[in-house]
């Protein structure tokens, strides 16, 4: 295609161009209403979950703290029937593998109940570890290619989050991806483990100041990041 026909079918598309849905109308709705209200936040939680469940979570997620398993199963409980009410019928654990795209593997929280019914089920278990297929995905000489191995483990640092689009809607939950001995195979592992290394030795320098804090040391500084929103039909 010509740089001028390019330009024709470019201006066309603007001029023809009308919104598959529409626009909200700011009027009537608040943007602080409506932000953030398809996330998992520290608010959800705190009025959905038990106080007991709510407070060792959050340890975990602002100190760092091992996080107790027992936990798991009332977490992931509540966390599938908000989905559920936002209009979720699945579940995904996103990662970030060496591929440099983000990966998923989507699981229905429908289970055949063995009595010819179906129930709603999302587990602990499911919530904190996945096994997706990891034989397609670059590992270093990790690992034999013909062998999966691969492992996807729930960080509860990130929020888990509602994606909503043509194919239907889904409750994401960021995860780590590792091997089965514990060796990155993404991209998101190292960071977060080099934020420990960082929180671990700071402390211990502040230590040597006289400096104790039970608050964890974190860094902020990092590189920029810039997204671009094109429309569709200029894709």
């Amino acid at each position: 295609m010509s740089s001028n026909s390019a330009r024709r079918s470019a201006v066309q598309a603007i001029t023809t161009y009308k919104p598959e849905a529409s626009p909200l109308n700011f009027y009537d709705t608040k943007p602080t209403d409506i932000f953030g209200c398809n996330v998992f936040t520290d608010k959800v939680m705190r009025e959905r979950l038990p106080k007991d469940v709510y407070k060792a979570l959050h340890k975990t997620i602002e100190f760092g703290e091992r996080m107790d398993p027992g936990i798991a199963d009332t977490v992931a409980a509540v966390m599938k029937d908000w989905a559920i009410e936002k209009g979720a019928t699945h579940f995904t654990h996103i990662f970030y593998p060496l591929t440099g795209q983000t990966a998923e593997k989507h699981d229905s929280f429908l289970m055949p109940d063995g009595q010819g019914r179906i129930i709603a089920e999302f587990s602990g278990a499911m919530l904190i570890r996945g096994e997706p297929d990891a034989s397609s995905f670059p590992s270093g000489g990790l690992r034999a290619t013909f062998e999966a191995r691969g492992y996807t483990a729930w960080d509860v640092t990130s929020p888990a989050y509602i994606m909503e689009n043509p194919n239907g809607t889904f409750l994401c939950i960021p995860t780590m991806f590792l091997s089965w001995t514990g060796v990155a195979l993404d991209k998101k592992t190292p960071l977060l483990r080099s934020g420990q290394a960082l929180n671990r030795e700071a402390r211990r320098v502040l230590k040597l100041f006289g400096i104790e804090t039970k608050l964890p040391v974190v860094s902020y500084a990092g590189l920029e990041q810039e997204y671009f929103c094109i429309d569709h039909n200029f894709n």
